[in-house]
């Protein structure tokens, strides 16, 4: 990729499909590494510090891996409701623990992003309301039991059927619900 004239490696730190799929699509060619990093919560953080928080602490933790000249894309997202966040679930009963949360519901997905070469940092956030439908039971399960959400926080995936039946309306951009801000990184990435 070339940044100003000068050719560049761009480095996702996260194998995750859909951090994938998106930077894919606007066009960028990139190499994958993950940084294995405990991402428990800080309840004293704001979700927007919190999700740049994590993304930064992800590109910490990858920093030493990268070659010079790269440039390395970390991101994290959050999914805020009734002041806590809502995590990746590590069980069906705790995945439908959340949606039971979500259902009828608005909360906040926040996915934030680290861009960083080691010496110049820019990270940035994006915040999108998210209404839910009521669902019942039935449609919790039968979402749980086919998609098995427990890589994605708050136990759903927009692009997934729950999206489709479940979700009649967003504030913001879909792609950050996803989970990567397409419009700032695109943005970041012209102006470094």
């Amino acid at each position: 990729m070339k940044i100003n004239g000068a050719q560049r490696t761009l480095i996702l730190g996260s194998q995750s499909p859909r951090r994938k799929e998106l930077l894919d699509k606007l066009g960028f060619s990139f190499n994958c590494l993950s940084a294995d990093v405990d991402e428990e919560n800080h309840p004293d953080l704001p979700p927007e510090e919190l999700a740049v928080f994590l993304a930064e602490k992800k590109a910490q933790a990858l920093l030493p891996q990268i070659p010079p000249k790269a440039l390395l894309l970390t991101a994290d997202t959050i999914v805020w409701h009734q002041g806590q966040s809502l995590a990746k679930a590590h069980s069906a009963e705790e995945a439908l623990s959340m949606l039971r949360q979500l259902s009828g519901q608005t909360h906040q997905v926040i996915s934030a992003f680290c861009l960083t070469d080691g010496t110049k940092t820019v990270c940035k956030h994006d915040t999108v309301q998210v209404h839910f439908n009521t669902l019942n039971e039935r449609w919790l399960k039968h979402y749980v039991e086919r998609h098995q959400p427990f890589d994605k926080a708050g136990a759903y995936g927009i692009q997934e059927w729950i999206g489709m039946v479940g979700i009649p309306k967003i504030e913001g951009s879909y792609f950050t619900v996803m989970g990567l801000p397409t419009h700032l990184v695109f943005e970041a990435l012209q102006n470094w």
